[in-house]
């Protein structure tokens, strides 16, 4: 039973870091000349002139400039500069590069290589939380939605009440999503035999094929095609009006440029560099509608607005960044929906297949599953560059004692593992709305440096529960017929893999206890992240209703880090249609009627 949870995140922790393929160039130069043709105002941050923006003066600009500058071309930023892009002009500023002609993106079956690979030119940045635990933030045009799993489902129609949002346009922005990016799964066996197990263990009824969120057993949309493309959120800026919308890639915006001289302090413009660690300045018109928003999601919208100069005062001191707006509350209340696994291993190997089918229960938790990632036996010794233990992070053994000796054991213990972890499919449990939260604060002013980020994880006692209670519902799933048909999970695999699940290096956290039996005290050893994470400038604390950061003018959040919770199983759906929402907001506050939208 809990030795599968073990044994799972083993192998979550190993498929994350395979090398399973290459980038070819002669593929890269093919999509390359396909997608510049496609997306003409797509450029690299290098061939930003400074006449395209303003020249600064006493007010911060000549009256030229642009309209909007959104920071983070992620999974807010594309769908919210498309739309805003169709009454203005648009500066749109992405820290990373296209993902159009990179393969370990644009395939489910490279999906693990960009998470594995921890390079500068990788989609997505590694960093580990100070709980310890693994984890990846996007960077890339149309941010998670290049480096998740791909599944698609909404918000409950509840959620969307209490955040307040106007719930028609809900429904007119969800389906301009669907249209460009969503597609309808072909239901894998994997899927198939979770689909079944959870109706056999009474997640019910069965909900079909939906994109809403229903108690119950459902199978979701997919941002992959029949294919196995993925269909990113930077696709939506296919609906941008060209003739209005630069995009710049590489460009990494350092810090917010603010005029301090009135009551409160005004946006102006915004300070980055390209690709070549050239610095530019990029300014807003003198309109006082004209807005930057920040839209680079739950870790880098905190830390850029600490590095501008807006949060706690004795923080910012620390770092000698003179303080545009003391608010203590910035980065506070972080939060990340804690994943605990369960691998079930099979006779032969299965078919790939991600999030399709999801169970959503009414004990606060969501069962999920995946399968079929098809390492070598020679992969299972692939080098797994910083985050190999081979570099001495060993989660098992404290840091004094990580001798060489201590190294080449785990090495032969890496090369001693059964073939049969290593053939099979995992079942998730996500916990939905947890209530133990954290912070994001800073280690420098370099904006390149992850932030130190804390979650907290099961450090509220509710959360834990919910844990034990998605663990014991994922044993009877394990025990099911359909199940039961399909693994090979006979008493003497099972021992095995609970007895190696206490030296599975899923995390950097210390083991606590090698008694499977305390599924609380497991949960807490094992936890992993589904890169849900969420908070550091909540509505109220932050920013306000209409996401405008309280204090100062001209200055807006739109991304994941307003939310309290993560919304629905899945977040990126909502995000999406977030920044389309927030788009037709903008354009009909101000145009009225005349927006057209």
């Amino acid at each position: 039973m809990a030795l599968l949870v073990g044994a799972s995140a083993l192998k979550l922790l190993l498929s994350l870091l395979l090398c399973l393929n290459t980038l070819t160039s002669s593929c890269q130069g093919k999509d390359q000349r396909t997608w510049e043709s496609r997306y003409p105002f797509i450029k690299r941050a290098s061939s930003f002139s400074s006449s395209e923006s303003v020249t600064p003066g006493p007010e911060g600009g000549d009256g030229e400039g642009y309209d909007y500058i959104i920071v983070g071309g992620g999974t807010a930023g594309c769908p919210l500069a498309a739309t805003l892009s169709q009454n203005y002009s648009v500066l749109l500023l992405e820290r990373g590069g296209a993902p159009f002609g990179n393969v370990n993106v644009s395939f489910m079956q490279n999906f693990h290589i960009s998470l594995a690979d921890t390079s500068s030119s990788s989609a997505s940045q590694f960093f580990v939380s100070t709980d310890g635990v693994l984890n990846s933030r996007a960077r890339v045009l149309g941010g998670g939605t290049c480096i998740n799993a791909g599944f698609y489902t909404r918000a409950s129609s509840s959620y969307i009440r209490e955040v307040g949002w106007d719930e028609k346009l809900v429904n007119e922005s969800y389906p301009w999503v669907e249209k460009q990016v969503v597609h309808k799964p072909d239901l894998a066996p994997w899927q198939q035999a979770l689909r079944d197990s959870l109706l056999e263990v009474g997640i019910s009824p069965f909900n079909g094929f939906t994109y809403d969120h229903l108690y119950g057993t459902k199978v979701g949309g997919t941002i992959f095609d029949r294919f196995g493309r993925r269909h990113t959120a930077a696709e939506l800026l296919a609906s941008s009006n060209p003739e209005k919308l630069s995009v710049l890639i590489h460009a990494t915006v350092q810090k917010i440029v603010f005029d301090t001289r009135g009551k409160r302090p005004r946006a102006t413009g915004v300070i980055f560099k390209d690709e070549k660690g050239i610095q530019h300045r990029a300014f807003l018109s003198r309109d006082t509608r004209s807005e930057i928003i920040l839209s680079s999601g739950a870790i880098g919208s905190p830390q850029l607005l600490l590095l501008s100069g807006i949060g706690p005062k004795a923080d910012l001191k620390k770092f000698n960044i003179p303080t545009v707006l003391n608010n203590p509350f910035v980065g506070k209340g972080m939060a990340d929906n804690p994943l605990n696994t369960i691998f079930i291993p099979t006779n032969g190997p299965v078919q790939q297949s991600l999030i399709q089918t999801v169970g959503i229960t009414k004990m606060g938790v969501y069962i999920e599953a995946s399968s079929g990632f098809g390492q070598s036996t020679d992969s299972i010794q692939c080098h797994h560059g910083m985050l190999s233990a081979e570099l001495g992070q060993l989660s098992t053994i404290p840091p004094k004692l990580r001798t060489q000796e201590a190294i080449q054991a785990y090495r032969k213990r890496k090369r001693d593992l059964p073939h049969e972890v290593f053939k099979g499919g995992f079942i998730l449990e996500k916990i939905a709305r947890p209530l133990s939260t954290g912070k994001i604060s800073l280690i420098n002013t370099n904006v390149d440096d992850n932030p130190s980020i804390t979650f907290n994880y099961f450090s509220h006692p509710r959360d834990l529960q919910k844990c034990v209670n998605g663990i014991r519902i994922m044993e009877k799933i394990v025990n099911s017929n359909r199940f039961t048909n399909i693994s090979q999970c006979k008493k003497e695999t099972i021992e095995k893999l609970l007895n190696m699940s206490v030296q599975a290096n899923v995390n950097l956290i210390p083991k606590q206890t090698n008694d499977t039996k305390f599924l609380k005290q497991f949960c807490k050893d094992t936890v992993v992240t589904i890169w849900h994470y969420h908070g550091g400038c909540h509505v109220g604390k932050v920013v306000g209703p209409d996401y405008k950061v309280l204090g100062v003018q001209r200055l807006r959040v739109v991304d994941g880090s307003i939310f309290r919770d993560s919304p629905g199983t899945n977040p990126q759906a909502t995000v999406m249609m977030m920044g389309r929402y927030m788009g037709v907001k903008i354009l009909r506050k101000r145009l009225g009627r005349a927006a057209g939208i």
